[in-house]
């Protein structure tokens, strides 16, 4: 018979594992505190009877959310500046697509361009909010990490969600050739006092996941909808899930190179499960790693 003097290690264990799969959930939901933010502000303006457009309120909304997170701390102006970037790189997505008739956005405003309104960047802007606030709160850093070859085919996935509708779809073999490239891209956080790591193109796809439930709750709140929506809300096509781990790319390279400036970017060579101390702590015999690697 086994004694509980010889369990209490292996339910130590499972303690442990516990405690550390809540905090790790805890702090991934203290990261997305402006998508959030973004989704109460779209279910409000859903049931409640606003003084000007919705959309109008809703640009209004983000911007003073914006400022609000950058006065409170918690994203520095580069962040913020980055953020910006994929709000504008998302915006100019949202005004072909529109064209082209992939989706819509019901209702009239102001501020609404070419059938898109301008808040519709802030959908981008919050997965770079998320990812800022992430690698902070995690710690995060990388380690075999290929800048230019990763940029290069980041681009090239941007640019396929335009030219795919002349030309032949080409983002599985971009996703091959990215996959090949982040074979030995490891990502290390924190969670409580330890270390861990885990493949960058796994993190792109479990993002890319949630950024798909996520879009179901956007058509669902009648921020925009898909032409097999207008009539009769349904889940969002699964492919979706595959073309936002996709984007999520783009959305890591421009964070990344802020973390570069910052030298909060490549992982000193300690082992993954360690004290947190010393998980990032920069000694001379590790300085070469903030070296960009090809």
């Amino acid at each position: 018979m086994t004694s509980w003097r010889k369990l209490a290690p292996h339910r130590s264990r499972i303690v442990f594992a516990c405690l550390q799969f809540l905090r790790f959930g805890w702090t991934e939901l203290v990261s997305c505190l402006f998508p959030a933010a973004l989704f109460a502000g779209l279910a409000l303006s859903k049931y409640v009877e606003l003084p000007i457009a919705r959309y109008d309120a809703l640009l209004v909304y983000s911007l003073l959310l914006t400022l609000g997170f950058w006065l409170a701390g918690l994203e520095t102006w580069r962040e913020i500046a980055v953020i910006f970037g994929f709000h504008l790189v998302g915006l100019g997505l949202e005004l072909f697509k529109v064209q082209v008739g992939s989706w819509q956005y019901p209702g009239d405003a102001v501020t609404k361009f070419a059938g898109v309104p301008l808040f519709a960047g802030f959908m981008y802007a919050a997965v770079g909010s998320y990812i800022c606030q992430a690698w902070r709160r995690f710690d995060l850093r990388v380690s075999g990490y290929r800048p230019i070859l990763t940029t290069v085919l980041a681009v090239l996935i941007y640019a396929n969600f335009f030219t795919h509708h002349w030309i032949a779809d080409l983002r599985i073999p971009i996703a091959l050739a990215l996959l090949l490239v982040l074979r030995r891209t490891w990502v290390f956080y924190t969670v409580g006092t330890r270390r861990y790591r885990m493949p960058l193109a796994l993190g792109f796809a479990l993002i890319g996941f949630f950024l798909w439930i996520a879009e179901n709750f956007g058509t669902f709140l009648d921020a925009w909808n898909y032409p097999d929506q207008v009539n009769v809300w349904h889940l969002v096509h699964p492919a979706k899930f595959g073309a936002w781990a996709l984007l999520v790319s783009m959305s890591f390279v421009l964070v990344a190179s802020v973390k570069s400036l910052e030298g909060r970017l490549y992982h000193r060579g300690t082992l993954a499960t360690v004290a947190t101390p010393k998980a990032t702590e920069i000694s001379p015999q590790h300085s070469d790693a903030n070296q960009v690697r090809m």
